[in-house]
């Protein structure tokens, strides 16, 4: 759990338009300043003292001065933390600084910080002593003065002289006036608390100039969703201002809550026409009262002591007993020299200590602190202490621009007499005004309201102590609110949604209105309900029975669906089973016909091969002499089809696709910003120059190279083509081209994967979506080879680089003798790379409009690595995988003959190889009587993509040598196979 859990309140603005978070805003209230100087038992400082002691190196905590955690007096109960949980408060170190990164905290100005953060531990070292005039006098025997003024960049008896004394101008002469050894301790107080708390209103005020929308959203287009999150009801061993304060707060809270939830609704019940009956409930209006009430109130009366320079808190406390000793609510103390008094609160009863409120409610500066802030060589220092602290304690930077300032001040040197001067507000006047800032808020939006309780008071795991959560639950008006919600009408729908919601239970059809509301429960027999004007009113347990009757007629819906579905499926089944049965008769009908059709075409066969036997020797011997020729009736070309000659087609750009579930980075083109600091945002020429300006140096290794991951402006598909052949792992960063920044490609399974990183405005880069901030893109690439960017266990393994001998990023480089040096450290890598690459990796990937049927290797190819042998074959082919072709079946008395060029062809003879039959082209050319033979030819025709009607057609005829035709096989059919 977190001890310091609470210590301000805060109110976050999430502003929206059209559905889209826009941007945000973080209010503050009352930090609690006094707890860096001093710790109740048991308590801790703030958190960020014990990180920077557990996170930062020995070299950076030797730089900001800070030694053992035991010797701070501002760390008044120890080391804390840092002795139970070293690893954990070092880890959460760890987690804020990538945090400030993250949101754009630059290096000077953490630098600066930590500083400041340093020399707040260090003020509570400086010791104070008396002398004879019992005047404050430094005793800074551990140099604490000089680690300060170091830190803080001021000069040391500067700070010296504004702890010990102060200076006044009176009619042109300076008055000094000595602290005493309390006032200088006071002094130096005031400063420490000063000193965190402008810091911390520096850091929500650099978040909200981080958060702000982009662009100015009218009123009229803008929603907010605001998140208070604010301390609860206190009552400790020892309560003091902060306390009275956050009780307050709670009072103001508590009324807001009672007046939402009771008395409106009651209003609502009577504005209605409900026969309502009033429920008492406990309204604190008149302990708001108590507080708040001018002249007169516990605060005003504050206020009015803190001006009184011989002011104290005893003197308060007297006022307070004069004032409201007939309160109901005020509470004096017996002993009448305490300092302490009561108030009953609307959670119980609690005493405070009224020491030290008078110093807590002025927090005023001593005299010559601004100024020697304001002149610090600490930059951020002197710009927190420039700003301007609003009425509400918060710290306003931009009002130092104020355009009326100027106005102001020479109305003021034109005014006479004596000039007014603007009183400080106290911090008792600025808490009043952050109240009433927020109810207005409160009172402008729709309340839901979520109550934090405490199981026990040792903040241990599975513990729940009864009493304690008892009366956390009275005192924050839970066990009230309960009570009234069931005595009331918690379901308020209007006619027309109830309606609409329930009409199925009336069983007819109903108007929407408090008629048609009324015969839906009295169908359903429900009782204490009321019809209002507008309105219907159920009790809360009304919602229950009405669903579990809308429940019963679905259960009746869903069995008719099961009767009629379970009728309708039988009906499909047997229409189904019908049809498969005319099927398969119609199928033994088909099986039939063809039996018979093929009986007779074996029939026709075996007449033609008989007319055939019968043609005398001397024909084929006439044909082999080549003494006669034969004419062919070519066959009547078909019928000549007149088209458009199409025209020639372009090759359409493949779009890419992105899946919904594909990468993670898609490359947006925001709005082109005119006339930016680089041009045009989203073109090539600005891209180039804002590497050329900002990260070209950035980029460069040592030898003055890049990386061999880095990759100039290249697309996101072309990424993808150099990452497709590779391995699981391979990466490479290319610069984005659509905004100032880079994309991460990464060789996932399956895909490959796209990550967007940007540049912060610090300088350091990001992976869009992951936490982790990065200064150089050397330090992201190494993280990520070690740690998974992406949920699913993506890791960076190896660099892809340039796979061509011409750089990509050619254009990024400034000027010629860079190009030389890239280009040569590009070429050694290349080399190197091809060297340790093996000789046959992959097969290669074909490309668009080439044959994807690959040459088989030649036997005396080496095998590859991790591939299977091949085994030899007495054809001499192999396929790609390493078997054997195997040839062509050939019918009974044929053989395998190679041809002139190497081909093997099937040749029928019983007795051996027939002499290289020759090829002979027969060109017929077909007219109106027929077609014509053109004789024979060696030399083989073109063929045509598409012919005319009057064109001659081609066809291969090999030389027919005289032999007898071989024996037809047994018919299949006839032999039972």
């Amino acid at each position: 759990m977190n001890d310091n859990s609470s210590r301000f309140g805060k109110y976050i603005q999430l502003k929206f338009k059209d559905g889209q978070v826009m941007g945000a805003k973080i209010s503050e209230y009352l930090l609690e300043k006094s707890r860096v100087i001093h710790q109740n038992p048991g308590e801790e400082n703030f958190h960020i003292f014990y990180y920077m002691m557990a996170g930062l190196s020995p070299e950076q905590q030797k730089k900001y001065h800070i030694g053992d955690p035991a010797k701070y007096k501002n760390l008044n109960n120890g080391p804390g933390c840092l002795k139970s949980n070293p690893a954990g408060v070092k880890k959460h170190f760890t987690s804020l600084t990538n945090a400030m990164d993250l949101v754009g905290f630059l290096d000077e100005e953490i630098d600066e910080m930590y500083k400041i953060l340093s020399a707040v531990l260090s003020m509570g070292e400086i010791q104070f002593g008396a002398n004879d005039d019992d005047s404050a006098v430094v005793q800074d025997s551990t140099q604490s003065i000089q680690t300060i003024t170091e830190l803080l960049g001021v000069e040391p008896e500067k700070v010296k002289n504004v702890l010990t004394f102060s200076s006044n101008y009176a009619k042109g002469s300076i008055i000094r006036r000595n602290y005493t050894k309390q006032q200088a301790q006071d002094a130096r107080d005031a400063m420490t608390k000063a000193l965190y708390g402008r810091l911390f209103s520096w850091i929500v005020n650099k978040i909200n100039q981080q958060l702000a929308p982009e662009v100015t959203i009218a009123a009229s287009e803008a929603t907010e969703i605001g998140i208070l999150d604010i301390f609860g009801f206190e009552h400790l061993q020892t309560n003091s201002f902060e306390q009275i304060c956050i009780n307050l707060a709670n009072e103001q809270l508590q009324y807001f809550f009672n007046q939402h939830i009771f008395l409106l609704e009651q209003e609502e019940y009577k504005a209605e026409g409900i026969d309502w009956t009033y429920v008492p409930f406990v309204n604190n209006q008149s302990l708001l009262n108590l507080f708040m009430t001018k002249p007169i109130g516990i605060f005003a009366l504050l206020d009015e002591e803190s001006l009184f320079p011989q002011g104290s808190d005893h003197s308060y406390v007297e006022k307070l007993n004069r004032n409201f000793q007939s309160n109901h609510h005020y509470i004096k103390a017996k002993v009448s020299t305490s300092n302490n008094f009561s108030i009953d609160h609307y959670a119980g009863r609690v005493s405070y200590s009224a020491d030290n409120f008078l110093e807590k409610n002025r927090d005023n500066l001593p005299n010559g602190v601004m100024q020697m802030l304001t002149a610090s060589t600490n930059d951020l220092l002197g710009q927190i202490f420039r700003g301007t602290i609003t009425r509400t304690g918060t710290l306003a930077l931009q009002l130092r621009t104020n355009d009326n300032k100027k106005e102001r001040k020479s109305v003021r040197k034109r005014g006479f007499g004596r000039q007014q001067t603007t009183r400080k507000l106290t911090q008792g006047a600025q808490f009043k005004n952050s109240l009433n800032v927020l109810l207005e808020l409160l009172n402008l939006s729709n309340p839901h309201f979520v109550r934090c309780i405490k199981p026990n008071t040792t903040k241990a795991p599975k513990a729940f102590e009864d009493k304690y959560v008892n009366a956390q639950l009275r005192y924050t008006g839970m066990l009230e609110t309960t009570r009234i919600r069931r005595m009331g009408y918690a379901l308020r729908p209007k006619f027309s949604d109830f309606v609409n919601r329930y009409r199925l239970l009336a069983r007819k059809k109903i108007s929407e209105n408090g008629k048609g509301c009324e015969e839906i429960l009295k169908g359903c027999g429900l009782t204490q309900w009321h019809i209002g004007k507008t309105k219907l009113f159920l009790k809360y347990y009304h919602q229950d029975q009405l669903e579990e009757q809308l429940q019963k007629v679905g259960q009746c819906a869903v069995h008719i669906q099961k009767i009629v579905r379970g009728f309708l499926g039988r009906q499909e089944y047997k229409r189904c089973k019908e049809q498969a049965r005319r099927q398969a008769a119609a199928m033994e009908t088909f099986l039939a016909e063809i039996q018979d059709l093929s009986l007779t075409h074996h029939q026709q066969i075996e007449k033609l091969c008989e007319k055939d036997r019968r043609i005398s020797q001397s024909f084929f011997g006439k044909i082999k002499e080549n003494k006669e020729k034969v004419q062919f009736q070519a066959p009547a070309p078909p019928p000549a089809i007149i088209e458009d000659e199409p025209e020639p087609e372009e090759e359409e750009l493949e779009e890419e696709e992105v899946d919904s579930d594909d990468v993670i980075e898609d490359e947006f083109v925001k709005t082109v910003k005119k006339g930016g600091k680089f041009g045009a945002l989203g073109t090539k020429a600005a891209t180039i120059k804002w590497f050329k300006t900002t990260q070209s140096e950035k980029l460069r290794e040592n030898t003055g190279v890049f990386s061999n991951w880095f990759h100039g402006i290249i697309t996101r598909r072309q990424a993808e083509e150099l990452l497709d052949s590779k391995p699981l792992g391979y990466y490479l960063i290319r610069v984005s081209e659509s905004r100032f920044g880079y994309s991460l490609s990464l060789r996932a399974e399956q895909r490959c994967k796209h990550f967007m990183i940007d540049q912060l405005p610090n300088g350091k880069y990001n992976v869009v979506g992951e936490a982790q901030v990065f200064r150089t893109l050397n330090d992201l690439v190494y993280f990520y080879e070690k740690e998974p960017i992406s949920p699913f266990g993506d890791v960076l393994k190896t660099p892809c680089g340039q796979e061509t001998d011409e750089c990509d990023y050619a254009e990024l480089v400034e000027d010629d003798k860079d190009q030389a040096k890239i280009m040569a450290t590009h070429s050694a890598r290349r080399s190197r790379v091809m060297q340790q690459a093996p000789q046959i990796n992959a097969p290669p990937k074909p490309q668009r409009g080439q044959n994807n049927n690959l040459a088989p290797p030649s036997p005396t190819s080496p095998t590859p690595q991790g591939s299977r042998p091949r085994s030899k074959s007495p054809h001499g082919k192999r396929n790609s995988g390493g078997r054997p072709i195997r040839p062509p079946p050939t019918r009974p008395g044929s053989y395998l003959s190679p041809d002139q060029n190497g081909n093997e062809t099937s040749a029928i003879n019983s007795d051996g190889p027939p002499p290289l039959p020759a090829k002979t082209y027969m060109t017929m050319t077909p007219g109106p009587g027929g077609s014509t033979n053109n004789g024979p030819s060696n030399v083989p025709p073109p063929l045509p993509q598409r012919l005319p009607s009057n064109a001659s057609y081609s066809y291969v005829m090999p030389d027919m040598e005289a032999r007898p035709p071989p024996p037809l096989p047994p018919h299949p059919v006839g032999n039972g196979q």
